[in-house]
């Protein structure tokens, strides 16, 4: 998942809710849902964005 959500980012540095969920969607997960992996992408996201802002 890890590497899916990185390889994500690198494609689509800001992505929608929406294509975040299609993004991971080949990966599995038992956890009791994708909300706060999704939540995480997205914030993840954010910060890679407000970083390349500030340099």
């Amino acid at each position: 998942m890890i590497t899916r959500a990185y390889r994500l980012l690198q494609e689509n540095p800001n992505p929608t809710e929406e294509e975040v969920r299609f993004g991971i969607s080949g990966n599995l997960c038992r956890c009791t849902g994708y909300q706060n992996i999704v939540k995480a992408i997205l914030e993840a996201a954010a910060k890679m964005n407000e970083m390349k802002e500030s340099a």
